[in-house]
């Protein structure tokens, strides 16, 4: 079954009709390379296959004469190609490249040496809450939104698909990407660090309950958030005469992984969890973050140590935004709600919720069903 992502396509056209080179971010098995092959592709090369590997043995050879829209998928595997397609790109004005890559810090960081100004980075993550209808958002909580897990015919096969791709995560993709950690170390490492869901960051706490120094803790973190598992929150910070919290919060960004290793298998197992809160705070935010447009906006959180706090604060226009996650059949205004509003000057509040109803808590502030909210909603 093929679920259209037309937002995403929709997106990826506007960058290819802008920019020589666009780039798809993103996890393994989100659907970068279905979603490439639904575009008006002339040519695709796979570098994880040995064929197109042996076509482009000599690159330019290969590419030079080529017109339209070439993929290239894994494009981290042949960091070589970066310098080759910038003068590709600045000779060849027939020519427009989409390249698909897993491991974003370093290929961010290997095409933007050689392609800056001519590259434009799109993040593709999981389905969105537009791709499956709003009446299927409990089972995208629960399964994540990896297209093989979500579709699976049974939550019992979803639940071993995604065990499967942690083992191979752990066992083929870190070790391909150059980082010697025993898979075993990484997978407790990493089922521990999803117990500080939806928490506050404190590396030092981490690390002596670990038993590893800060900086191992810190580079785990990196290499995770790295290839697309984690999301690590930064505080918003504002000269507003108030401590504020500037420790991160971390988020596993599939809610289906963080099922996973916290041993959820069914949603009756999810509703009596004592995780239950944090997995639904972690999933709406996602569901935020795809919704107002990652690959655009820079994201925070913002806290106080009084207590007042938004769980994602953005800026859109020369305006402040704010969006709050409450697991609760009827959000109410609260005293966090009016300080954030006032203190951080929101145009608006949106706070999302598992019900059906959407209506207004305050003057600017609005109680948003989850399964409303869409991208260009926020």
């Amino acid at each position: 079954m093929l679920i259209p992502r037309k937002i995403d396509l929709q997106k990826l056209e506007e960058l290819l009709a802008q920019f020589p080179v666009t780039a798809i971010l993103g996890p393994r098995q989100c659907g970068k390379t279905t979603l490439a092959r639904q575009l008006a592709v002339d040519h695709f090369f796979d570098l994880e296959n040995p064929r197109d590997l042996a076509r482009l043995e000599n690159p330019q050879l290969a590419l030079e004469d080529l017109q339209g829209l070439i993929v290239i998928d894994e494009i981290q595997r042949s960091p070589e190609l970066f310098p080759l397609l910038r003068y590709l790109t600045d000779t060849r004005s027939e020519q427009r490249y989409l390249i698909l890559g897993s491991a974003s810090r370093d290929l961010i960081k290997q095409s933007s040496e050689s392609l800056a100004g001519r590259i434009a980075y799109y993040h593709l993550s999981g389905f969105r809450v537009d791709d499956v209808g709003g009446d299927h958002t409990r089972q995208l909580w629960l399964r994540g939104g990896f297209p093989r897990s979500y579709l699976a015919d049974t939550d019992e096969t979803s639940n071993r698909w995604r065990e499967s791709f942690i083992s191979t995560f752990l066992e083929r993709d870190i070790p391909q990407l150059g980082f010697d950690i025993p898979a075993s170390t990484l997978r407790r490492f990493w089922t521990m660090l999803s117990h500080y869901h939806g928490q506050l960051m404190n590396y030092a706490e981490f690390a002596r309950s670990f038993g590893v120094s800060d900086m191992t803790v810190r580079r785990y973190i990196d290499l995770l958030e790295g290839t697309f598992m984690v999301r690590v929150l930064q505080p918003w910070h504002v000269n507003i005469g108030k401590r504020l919290v500037k420790s991160p919060k971390v988020y596993l960004k599939d809610a289906g992984i963080f099922h996973s290793l916290q041993s959820i298998e069914t949603a009756e197992q999810l509703l009596s969890h004592n995780k239950l809160g944090a997995s639904w705070e972690g999933f709406a935010l996602e569901c935020a973050c795809q919704a107002i447009g990652e690959s655009d906006r820079e994201l925070y959180f913002w806290r106080t140590h009084a207590g007042a706090e938004v769980d994602l604060f953005w800026q859109n226009k020369g305006q402040n935004w704010g969006l709050e996650c409450k697991f609760a059949d009827a959000p109410r205004p609260t005293k966090s709600m009016r300080n954030a509003i006032a203190d951080l000057e929101l145009e608006h509040l949106w706070v999302v919720y598992p019900g059906g109803e959407r209506y207004k808590i305050a003057e600017k502030a609005t109680a948003l069903p989850l399964s409303e909210m869409i991208a260009g909603q926020l």
